[in-house]
C-alpha cells in the first residue's frame, strides 16, 4: 500500500517549506516516526518523521526545493521491505529533476501578459492587510512575507495567479512576477489614462520596506557587475535555506526599524560570587547547570515592568503594549541562528527560567522545536559575550522594539570610592527602535537592569 509523504504545516502562518535534506534514499527501509527529511520554514527548522513504516519508494521533491504545504514530496510502500523494494535510483535520486515535482510546486508561468496594476503602491501600514481583490470581494490568500514583497514592488496581488494550496500566492509566484519586471510594468500601467482620484485624497506614502532577501540580492547584482564580484582565488557557497531566511529578516528589520544603540557597564561581582557558591549545589539538586543568563532575564523583566514601552510592537500608527513578557533568547547553531521564546518569563524564578532555556536550546539544536516556540516574543536577549565579545550591537528581532546584547564578563580594574578595585564587569547594549522608544527611556531601562543585577536579593537555591 502506497502512503503519501506530504509537506506538513508547521504553524498557522506557514504555508510553504523548503526541503533541506533527505535522511533516507529510495529503497531504504523506514520505521514509523523515524526522521525522514529536514525542512526549513520562515519560523523554524525541523526534522519530519515518517508517517508509516515501510520502504521509501519515491522522492518527488528534491533537496533545496520549496513547495506549498500538503504537497506530496515522496511515497512510502507500507507493504514493502528493503528486499523487494525497487533499486535505488543512481546518483542524486533524492533530488530529482524539477519535472517530477508536483504541479503545485511548479513555478508560475511568465507573467508578461498579466495586466499590471493601475493603482499606486500600497503603503507601509497597509502592506500586511490586502485581504480582498479589487472590487470582487474575494479574499487573497498569501503570507505576510508575500504581501510585504508585493508592497515593495508596487504589485497588486489581485493580478497574481496563485499556484499554492487553494490558490494561495506563494513566494515563488511573487518572485516570478518581480523577475519578469513586475515593478516596471506596474509603473508603466499607472501612467496610462485613468479616472482622476478624488480631490481630497492624500498622496500615498512611499512603498513599504520589503523583507525579501531576493530583492537585496538583485539590488547587489545590479549595483556591482558580476565580473567585479569574483576575483582572485575564491570558493562559492550557496546560502542555506535558513541563511536566506535570516538574511531576509535582518534586511527587513534594518529597513523597517530606526535602530539606535545605548551602552552601559554593570558590576557583576555580586552575581559572579553568588553563582560560584551555588552552581555545584544547584546542579546536584536540580540536575541542570546554572548560567548567568537567568539573572539577565530576571533583570530584563524588572526593566520591562518599569518601562513597558520596550515590551511593545508597532502596528501601523498604533503602539501595542504587551501584557505578557515573553523573552526570546538567541541560540547559535552550527547552521544558523534561532530565537526560541521563554513565555511568561515574569512568572518564573531562576530555576524555571534555566530549565526552560536549556530545554529550548537543546531542542533547537536537535531540530525539535515547534513553530509556536519561536513566536510571540515581546523582547529579545543575545549573548555575544559567551564567544568572548566585549559587546555587540544586535539587530532588532521583528516585531519587537528592543534587544539586549550581553558582553563578556571579565575582571577589570575600576575606581570605587577613589580606590582602584578588581571587579567582574560586563558591558550591555540596548538596540531600540527610535520610532517607539526615546533615548531617555532606553537609558532608564538599562539603569534598572544594572541596578537589579548589582543589588541582587533573590535566592537561587
Amino acid at each position: 500500500m502506497a502512503v503519501d509523504i506530504v509537506m506538513p504545516q508547521m504553524g498557522e502562518s506557514i504555508f510553504e517549506g523548503t526541503i533541506t535534506k533527505w535522511l533516507k534514499k529510495p529503497g531504504d527501509k523506514v520505521e514509523r516516526d523515524e526522521p525522514l527529511f529536514e525542512i526549513s520554514t520562515d519560523k523554524v527548522d525541523a526534522e519530519i518523521p515518517s508517517p508509516s513504516a515501510g520502504v521509501l519508494k519515491e522522492i518527488k521533491v528534491g533537496e533545496g526545493q520549496t513547495v506549498p504545504i500538503q504537497t506530496i514530496v515522496g511515497v512510502i510502500d507500507a507493504a514493502g521491505s528493503a528486499a523487494d523494494a525497487p533499486a535505488p535510483v543512481p546518483a542524486k535520486a533524492e533530488a530529482p529533476a524539477p519535472a517530477k515535482a508536483p504541479a503545485a510546486a511548479a513555478p508560475a508561468p511568465p507573467p508578461a501578459a498579466r495586466p499590471a496594476p493601475a493603482a499606486a503602491p500600497v503603503s507601509a501600514q497597509a502592506a500586511p492587510a490586502p485581504a480582498s481583490s479589487g472590487g470582487t470581494g474575494e479574499r487573497i490568500h498569501s503570507s505576510p512575507l508575500v504581501r510585504r514583497m508585493a508592497a515593495e514592488h508596487g504589485i497588486d496581488l489581485s493580478t497574481v495567479p496563485g499556484t499554492g494550496a487553494g490558490g494561495r500566492i506563494s513566494k515563488q509566484d511573487i518572485e516570478a512576477v518581480i523577475a519578469a519586471g513586475g515593478a516596471p510594468a506596474a509603473a508603466a500601467a499607472s501612467s496610462r489614462p485613468a479616472p482622476p482620484p478624488p480631490a481630497a485624497a492624500p498622496a500615498p506614502p512611499p512603498p513599504a520596506p520589503g523583507a525579501s532577501g531576493t530583492q537585496a540580492h538583485v539590488t547587489l547584482e545590479s549595483a556591482v557587475p558580476r565580473e567585479k564580484m569574483y576575483f582572485g582565488h575564491y570558493e562559492v557557497q550557496p546560502m542555506s535555506a535558513m541563511r536566506q531566511r535570516i538574511a531576509e529578516h535582518m534586511v527587513a528589520s534594518k529597513r523597517v526599524s530606526a535602530h539606535v544603540y545605548s551602552v552601559d557597564e554593570i558590576d557583576m561581582t555580586k552575581i559572579a560570587s553568588l553563582r560560584a557558591k551555588a552552581k555545584d549545589e544547584f546542579e546536584k539538586r536540580y540536575e541542570t547547570k546554572l548560567t548567568f543568563m537567568p539573572f539577565f532575564v530576571k533583570a530584563a523583566v524588572a526593566g520591562l515592568r518599569a518601562y513597558p514601552t520596550l515590551n511593545a510592537s508597532l502596528d501601523g500608527t498604533n503602539i501595542v503594549l504587551h501584557k505578557e513578557i515573553n523573552i526570546g533568547i538567541a541560540v547559535a547553531l552550527d547552521w544558523g541562528l534561532l530565537v526560541p521564546v521563554v513565555k511568561n518569563a515574569d512568572e518564573k524564578n531562576i530555576l524555571g527560567i534555566q530549565r526552560t532555556m536549556n530545554d529550548l536550546a537543546e531542542r533547537a539544536r536537535s531540530k525539535k522545536l515547534k513553530p509556536e516556540e519561536v513566536q510571540e516574543g515581546t523582547f529579545s536577549i543575545t549573548n555575544p559575550g559567551v564567544f568572548g565579545g566585549l559587546f555587540g550591537l544586535p539587530v532588532i528581532s521583528q516585531p519587537n522594539v528592543g534587544i539586549l546584547g550581553l558582553g563578556a564578563i571579565e575582571k577589570r580594574p575600576v575606581v570605587i570610592n577613589d580606590s582602584i578595585a578588581i571587579r567582574s564587569m560586563c558591558y550591555v547594549t540596548l538596540s531600540y527602535d527610535h520610532r517607539v522608544v526615546d533615548g531617555a527611556i532606553a537609558h532608564q531601562f538599562l539603569h534598572k537592569v544594572k541596578e537589579t543585577l548589582e543589588n541582587w536579593t533573590e535566592p537561587v537555591l
